[in-house]
């Protein structure tokens, strides 16, 4: 499901599983981040799948369920309180550079994320044990943002 802004432009859509919160996006999305921290992997039961935008760009369409839970003392995590679908990632301390508020948000929850593509792995130094990433040429980042070939 995806609608068209005037001009002909994607309107990028998603939401949780039950309904309870549906969103819009205004912008294309960024390239996809698989993130392997362990916050991460123990919300999605696994590693997390997060698209980057500007926070303005991000329209609420019904919010009725969505919930934030403060993971850290940096971030806080939005999710429906009803079917527990993760949807958000939001720096709570943005930094005042001149740039724009940004949000994360989780792939899966987009209703059709063709035209996306999987740019790097973060957090690589923090995977589970139980899995390899294997070499599927995508880069990877540790949690200082160091390049690991």
């Amino acid at each position: 499901m995806s609608e068209a802004k005037a001009g002909g432009e994607r309107v990028w859509t998603g939401g949780c599983l039950c309904g309870g919160v549906r969103y819009a996006i205004d912008t294309h999305p960024e390239p996809i981040s698989f993130c392997h921290c362990s916050q991460c992997r123990r919300q999605h039961s696994h590693v997390g799948a997060y698209t980057g935008l500007p926070r303005a760009a991000l329209r609420l369409l019904n919010d009725a369920t969505l919930t934030w839970y403060a993971s850290s003392d940096r971030a806080r995590r939005g999710f429906c309180a009803c079917c527990g679908a993760g949807l958000f990632w939001e720096a709570l301390d943005q930094p005042d550079t001149g740039g724009e508020p940004r949000i994360t948000v989780t792939a899966g929850s987009l209703d059709d994320a063709s035209e996306l593509w999987v740019e790097r792995h973060i957090f690589v130094d923090h995977k589970g044990a139980y899995y390899d990433i294997g070499d599927d040429g995508v880069e990877r980042r540790t949690s200082t943002g160091e390049v690991v070939e």
